[in-house]
């Protein structure tokens, strides 16, 4: 009896021990966590889950830290652990939703989505997530309402106006919201360019700098790329140019163009606002699957013309929208893609106010979108 009761005071002793160290281990991730070390806090809640491998506390912040580090297929099956052992708990379901949004499962996420609002009905950042994963599965009606729900709640309204813009139709916003561009590509800029090329098949930049030649335009002393994002058409452009600028609203992005040492300057700045302060004269401007986050173009374009050297070329792409019924060719249009097609007329009557010529234009897929090609022009103009 003795032994027996020997070696119950040492396994609670064991585990009151581990309780403790799991206790200090979760102390520390929270502290990493919040001072944005993700790699400290991942190992710091890790050892406190080998630990504790069934306190949800420790489950739903070592899956949201997963999340932040880009992997959420390894955040579902943590998150979802924690709201099986903690029903109530509101972050669990918010980062399980996101996190179930982000592998491709849609559905699952706007279950989880419901879970969370459930306990909390008046959360404008779920209200959105739950509307941009209904917009994706392309259940728009559902989607107005939570981003109606978003807004009443008190999210952003530019960014919410210009989420039901894309989807209500009607006369679409000259611009979307800077902060929802530049976190957009932010968010994506680590995995930006393996994903473009190797999963949606992302020829633009070839296919654009490609059609330079035939025109004539062999050589260029100065290119400017807007937009130039992780630098993918640096490389191409290396051995046709002096020097190449690039511009890109993304600092994250521009970080890894910067890693490729093709670029003479990059700049972060939003491009139509850049523009209208550059003094660099170029005689090639570059803009590479940007416009679809860009909006009007009329300044755009008068800017681009008052920088090109006599002579100089212009060649850039936009994306074409194939749903016209009811559309009007000459004006912009905002899809519930949240990107901006450009149609011919509109792209035309621009440039010619601009005094810029269409040399030439053609039709090519841009990349592929759910396994399908995304239609797109690409177009060169010159300056007289």
């Amino acid at each position: 009896m003795a032994d027996n009761a020997a070696s119950k005071r040492s396994s609670r002793t064991f585990m009151s021990d581990a309780i403790e160290a799991a206790k200090k281990h979760f102390l520390e991730g929270v502290a990493h966590f919040e001072a944005k070390r993700l790699e400290e806090a991942d190992r710091a809640f890790s050892a406190a889950h080998k630990l504790v491998p069934d306190r949800p506390s420790v489950l739903t912040n070592l899956g949201a830290v997963r999340l932040q580090l880009g992997r959420p297929e390894e955040a579902v099956p943590l998150l979802a652990q924690a709201t099986a052992l903690e029903p109530d708990n509101l972050q669990a379901w918010a980062h399980l939703g996101i996190a179930q949004a982000e592998t491709g499962d849609l559905d699952q996420a706007v279950v989880s989505f419901d879970k969370a609002l459930g306990i909390d009905g008046k959360s404008a950042v779920l209200w959105t997530h739950r509307g941009t994963a209904l917009r994706e599965m392309g259940h728009l009606p559902e989607a107005v309402k939570s981003f109606e729900q978003a807004r009443e709640h008190g999210a952003d309204p530019h960014v919410i106006g210009y989420f039901l813009a894309s989807m209500q139709g009607g006369e679409a916003p000259p611009s979307p919201p800077r902060a929802y561009v530049e976190n957009l590509f932010d968010r994506y800029a680590d995995d930006f360019s393996d994903h473009l090329v190797e999963v949606l098949g992302y020829r633009a930049p070839e296919e654009l700098i490609d059609g330079l030649a035939p025109l004539g335009a062999r050589w260029f002393d100065d290119v400017l790329d807007l937009g130039c994002g992780t630098g993918l058409c640096g490389p191409l452009l290396k051995g046709m140019a002096s020097r190449i600028d690039g511009v890109d609203l993304s600092a994250r992005m521009l970080a890894q163009a910067r890693g490729l040492g093709v670029y003479s300057e990059l700049v972060h700045a939003d491009i139509v606002e850049w523009l209208k302060t550059a003094r660099q004269p170029y005689d090639l401007v570059l803009a590479v699957d940007v416009f679809i986050y860009v909006g009007a173009l009329e300044s755009v374009f008068a800017d681009v013309g008052r920088l090109l050297k006599p002579g100089g070329m212009f060649a850039f792409t936009v994306e074409e929208n194939t749903r016209t019924a009811g559309v009007n060719p000459q004006e912009l249009q905002l899809m519930p893609s949240l990107r901006y097609a450009h149609p011919e007329a509109y792209v035309r009557r621009v440039a010619a106010d601009a005094g810029l010529q269409v040399r030439a234009m053609h039709r090519a897929p841009l990349r592929q979108d759910q396994a399908q090609p995304v239609p797109g022009a690409y177009y060169y103009l010159s300056k007289p």
